[in-house]
């Protein structure tokens, strides 16, 4: 087990280090540990020290436990729509269904909203400030209020925002709506 865990944040080390195109040399200077110990850690040669994953934390501005976390979460890169989380709110019949959770390594999350015809839900705050928002529109007809801009979405329209206020959603008393919403 521990042999797993040190060979798997090996290569989370190295894959993090390749995603800002660094050289060793360059993490070295920017992290303080010298370029031998990082290719030795990167090939899993040998275990970085509470220390060095400090020094390695800082230069890729992670907290500890999210890098470890982001080792020891077991990731499943296929998300069956058997196993896909669904949610109803019983009273207005809105429905989510988690497609794609975030789960360390990845930090979107994709979800599909039905809401009905006739239908607004309000939220006063963001459960998280400044979360990154792509809402698509797949079918129907959404008014959608961020803060005080109002947007009127069609099928296809994607509408970009970072939540930092209030939001509402609105159907018309024809027609429903599905969208998508990715969030980061």
């Amino acid at each position: 087990m521990l042999e797993t865990m040190n060979s798997r944040l090996a290569d989370h080390l190295k894959r993090l280090r390749l995603e800002r195109m660094w050289s060793l040399d360059q993490l070295a200077e920017r992290s303080g540990v010298s370029r031998a110990s990082l290719s030795r850690i990167e090939n899993a040669e040998v275990s970085p020290t509470a220390e060095v994953l400090g020094k390695l934390c800082t230069a890729y501005a992670l907290p500890l436990s999210r890098l470890l976390a982001q080792v020891e979460e077991q990731f499943a890169p296929l998300c069956r729509q058997a196993d896909q989380q669904v949610w109803t709110e019983a009273i207005i019949g809105y429905q989510r269904r988690v497609i794609s959770p975030a789960v360390p390594p990845l930090r979107a999350e994709v979800v599909e909203c039905i809401l009905p015809a006739n239908t607004e839900i309000t939220y006063d705050a963001p459960p998280i400030p400044g979360l990154e928002h792509h809402l698509i529109l797949q079918k129907g007809a959404l008014d959608v209020w961020i803060g005080t801009d109002h947007y009127c979405l069609s099928p296809g329209d994607c509408l970009r925002y970072t939540l930092f206020s209030s939001s509402r959603f609105k159907t018309p008393k024809e027609t429903g709506a599905t969208y998508l919403f990715v969030l980061l």
